[in-house]
Formats: C-alpha cells, sequence, structure tokens
C-alpha cells in the first residue's frame, strides 16, 4: 500500500479537525518549520557524541511533535489536553538551559557554528527553531488564536539549543570559532 494520498495533489492540506486549506496558508507554514525543526534535531541526535545531547534532543522532539498537533487544529475546534504546551514545558527548559550553562558557560561573542558534526547539525536545529518561532509569531499577528506557551516554549529552545551545541562541542574537546570586531579567532588552532 503506498504511504501517499494524493489528496494534496491540489495544493491543500488537512488540519486536525473538519476542512483543507491550501499549502502555503500560515498554519501549514508554521507547522511544517517545527517539523523541519524536528527534523534537524534527528540529524543532531544521530550525530551527538554525548549521550545527554541525545536525550535533550529527544526529549524536545517529542514535545514539537505536539506542538505541531496543537498548531494544526482548526480555529475554534477543541484543542486536546495532550497537545497542550504548558508553562511547565517552558521550565523544563529553563532547567535545562541552567544546567547546560553551568557546566559551559555561553560564550560572550558570536560563534562561528560547525567545530563538530554535532555541534553544527545543534546550530543548525537552532536557526530552524527560530524560522518556527516566527512564523507562529506571523500566525499568532494574522489572528489566529495561538497559545502564547508555544511561542515561549520555540524561544527557549532555541536557546537550549545554542547551549546543546556549546556543551556538544565542548564534550568532543573542540571550541566554535568566536566572532569578534577584529576578525575570527579559532580556539582550536
Amino acid at each position: 500500500m503506498p504511504h501517499y494520498t494524493a489528496a494534496g495533489d491540489d495544493g491543500t492540506t488537512t488540519l486536525y479537525g473538519p476542512g483543507r486549506v491550501p499549502k502555503h496558508h500560515q498554519q501549514p507554514e508554521t507547522f511544517g518549520a517545527v517539523d523541519e525543526a524536528s527534523s534537524a534535531l534527528g540529524l543532531a541526535r544521530a550525530l551527538a557524541q554525548a549521550p545527554r545531547s541525545d536525550q535533550i534532543a529527544r526529549a524536545m522532539q517529542e514535545r514539537l511533535y505536539l506542538i505541531m498537533a496543537e498548531l494544526a487544529v482548526v480555529v475554534g475546534e477543541p484543542i486536546p489536553d495532550a497537545f497542550v504546551t504548558t508553562p511547565e514545558h517552558v521550565s523544563a527548559l529553563e532547567t535545562i538551559a541552567a544546567e547546560l550553562e553551568a557546566e559551559v558557560p555561553a560564550p560572550k561573542q558570536f560563534v562561528l557554528p560547525g567545530a563538530t558534526p554535532a555541534g553544527g547539525a545543534l546550530d543548525l536545529a537552532r536557526t530552524i527553531m527560530r524560522r518556527a518561532e516566527r512564523e507562529a509569531s506571523r500566525l499568532r499577528a494574522g489572528g489566529h488564536p495561538l497559545n502564547p506557551e508555544i511561542l515561549r516554549y520555540l524561544n527557549r529552545a532555541s536557546s537550549v539549543l545554542y547551549d546543546l551545541a556549546r556543551y556538544e562541542e565542548h564534550h568532543a574537546g573542540r571550541e566554535a570559532p568566536r566572532a569578534t570586531r577584529h576578525g575570527v579567532q579559532d580556539a582550536n588552532a
């Protein structure tokens, strides 16, 4: 049996609930960006050297899956409780960020991603997460009744991914090059 339905051949997609919307509608743009962030996290997990990196990224993927579901619910339809992002989900990320920063303090300069394969993949996931956050903000600005905890979660998630990339590099004994006003300084040279 094929894994496709061909229902989207007309340029529309199904939401969670009755009806379809164009694939370029802001709702699928938003949950699509979250899906891309989750896929980038999958790449980072496959490259991770530190078991903790894999655990954190996996937990984030699981929450992102539910955020995608929450974002896909048709406006006016009830959102299943299991989908709803809560302040506790945001607090959990804040705790992880504090733990990572206590172990590996964040650099004060901009970094050039790619000191390690996993660190580079985590930075890629971070930038995609930032785009997902912008798409969610655009969805909300367009009048969609967006759960504000989703925006908070995506914002914290990108911060955690920055910290996790530095943690992964530290675990591998590498450091991302720092960008300063005088150019790039490579700490590994």
